[in-house]
């Protein structure tokens, strides 16, 4: 059993015991989170497609853990124009580990 959730902007296609990381959400680590914008589920063949969300439908997610990803660098230059601009950049994000979905 897998399904299709949406949180971030971005879609994951998450099924029981994976681990997952998404953008950065305001839960404490240990805590338990509810995804409920999800897209489509799939069972044994048998496919639930939403128009946009399924409903009724939600994914049980238990908070593991809140970090920065690794530094983009950012290099901008014009050529002959002595234009240059260096910057980084780190997102920060919330590792997620799915127990369960219902729907």
């Amino acid at each position: 059993m897998y399904a299709v959730v949406k949180t971030g902007g971005k879609q994951y296609r998450v099924s029981a015991g994976t681990k997952i990381k998404v953008e950065q959400l305001t839960a404490d680590v240990g805590s338990e989170v509810t995804l409920d914008q999800v897209l489509m589920i799939a069972e044994d063949g048998n496919v639930k497609l939403g128009a946009p969300l399924v409903a009724g439908a939600a994914v049980k997610a238990k908070v593991l853990s809140q970090g920065r990803g690794d530094k983009v660098r950012i290099y901008k230059m014009r050529r002959r124009k002595h234009y240059r601009k260096s910057q980084g950049h780190r997102q920060n994000f919330t590792e997620l580990e799915i127990t369960g979905i219902a729907g």
